[in-house]
């Protein structure tokens, strides 16, 4: 019965992770939400430095779209988290370095993303040996 439960909690967390991922590729692409004001020079900076490699932002955002879009199904879920997880060191990097703002909203879905793996950690192993 615990199992169960477990079960559907992670796929209500994985759900609203991949949504969140899917959400924020998209907004790469066709920029529908607006930075917020109050972000801090430094972070403006390196946003704009981001910007500058033009193919960077549409790789980033085709990596949250599709990695969020496994995500959300079990059968493909291991894979998903592959795919999102460097993103996911770039996102907490950036919150670190740039502004620490953002840090508790990224630790919180690196947690999510981690229960993800380890869950699915037996279709890892033939990647190791």
């Amino acid at each position: 019965m615990k199992s169960s439960i477990k079960s559907k909690v992670l796929f209500v967390f994985a759900l609203l992770f991949g949504l969140m991922f899917i959400n924020a590729g998209l907004n790469k692409f066709f920029n529908y939400m607006p930075m917020p004001s109050n972000l801090p020079p430094k972070m403006i900076k390196a946003m704009a430095a981001f910007m500058e490699i033009g193919w960077l932002m549409p790789l980033i955002g085709a990596a949250e779209i599709i990695g969020g879009g496994l995500i959300i199904l079990p059968k493909t879920r291991a894979l998903g988290a592959l795919i999102i997880f460097p993103v996911m060191v770039g996102i907490v990097l950036t919150n670190i370095v740039q502004d620490t703002s953002g840090l508790p909203i990224a630790l919180v879905f690196s947690i999510i993303l981690i229960w993800i793996m380890i869950e699915n950690r037996a279709k890892y192993l033939p990647l190791l040996g």
